[in-house]
């Protein structure tokens, strides 16, 4: 595989659940991305070392998922001027998810974190695949067929309802 360029990073092995789906779309894609556990409270040194060196290793994007006190994504992204995407994730010490979204929406002025919903890892993927489509055309083209392919599956959901005669008037 090809070096990655996109890290995926979440705080612990329960969140990999939720952020399987931002590297299925990736695999999808063809991206090359790499994925793996760096908790920003039980392994502090490893998230340094991860986010002060990704620009080197290659990487583009970081997609930080977190659940609870959810600090990982923020973090990061005081340690790197690469785009860090927030993942929010609904963990078994939660409170309903609104703790890991608030933590990390609510980034302070100069460390932004563009944040996905509550366990959207799939849309971080596709957030993370668009930036680097943004420069990439192979990537462009597979993320065009993509939305293609989303419109089409909206238009034969409309034209199976309609056929039901369920269609609604103006």
């Amino acid at each position: 595989m090809s070096t990655p360029v996109i890290g995926i990073i979440m705080g612990s092995q329960s969140d990999l659940k939720v952020m399987k789906e931002a590297a299925a779309f990736l695999e999808d894609l063809k991206i090359p991305f790499e994925l793996t556990v760096v908790s920003a409270h039980r392994t502090p040194e490893r998230m340094m070392e991860y986010g002060t060196t990704a620009r080197s290793r290659g990487l583009k994007v970081i997609i930080a998922g977190a659940g609870g006190a959810a600090h990982l994504p923020g973090m990061v992204a005081s340690l790197t001027s690469l785009p860090v995407i927030g993942v929010p994730i609904h963990s078994s010490n939660s409170i309903d998810g609104w703790d890991s979204i608030l933590s990390i929406l609510q980034m302070p002025s100069g460390v932004p974190v563009a944040t996905v919903a509550l366990n959207g890892a799939r849309n971080a993927g596709i957030l993370a695949a668009q930036i680097i489509g943004a420069d990439n055309q192979a990537v462009a083209q597979r993320l065009d067929e993509f939305k293609k392919s989303l419109k089409e599956k909206v238009e034969e959901s409309a034209r199976d309802i309609e056929k039901k005669g369920w269609r609604i008037s103006e």
